[in-house]
């Protein structure tokens, strides 16, 4: 996983719940905090990471990945050259993630692992996909998915479906509200 996702989960932690927690959460890990934007690091670390601030927050681990897959598109947008105007829907970027992104990301980072999106079904309204990822990290994807249409101003609902028992892979269903 890259290192911009680890930064800037600490980056939101320290800013949602003080310096003082992102460090504790840090010490609890034994974890430097040290991640470069373009380094690769274990997504295990992550884990380890939400799920302390979890318990020191009380808030779950699901509200957690979901705040910060929220809070986290707008910088993964503004990181990928070339997609300004390349979508201009919350539908169309998410087709365009499978179809474009984790493509370049794939170019870019030979040993990148990104998730997959299985398109099962679309209309004007409503967009049924698979995400598959051994990372089994759907809240981070959900909030994503929240981040994007903020993005793009539209009201959308979504439920989840897991597919299997460890969550790596799951069934969106975003419909426009």
């Amino acid at each position: 996983m890259k290192g911009i996702i680890f930064a800037e989960f600490l980056e939101l932690v320290e800013d949602t719940f003080g310096l003082e927690i992102c460090q504790q959460i840090l010490d609890e890990n034994q974890n430097d905090g040290v991640y470069t934007s373009v380094g690769t690091y274990d997504h295990h670390d992550l884990i380890k990471l939400i799920v302390s601030l979890s318990k020191l927050t009380g808030i779950s681990i699901e509200d957690l990945q979901e705040v910060y897959g929220k809070s986290v598109f707008i910088t993964l947008f503004n990181s990928m050259p070339g997609l300004e105007g390349k979508s201009d829907s919350t539908f169309s970027f998410i087709k365009s993630v499978e179809e474009y992104i984790h493509i370049e990301v794939k170019k870019l980072y030979e040993n990148a692992n990104p998730p997959t999106f299985n398109f099962i079904s679309a209309t004007e309204s409503q967009l049924v996909m698979d995400y598959v990822s051994a990372r089994c990290m759907s809240h981070v994807c959900l909030g994503l998915i929240r981040g994007c249409a903020e993005h793009f101003g539209e009201n959308i609902e979504i439920t989840m479906e897991p597919m299997t028992a460890d969550r790596s892979e799951v069934r969106f269903t975003i419909t426009y509200v």
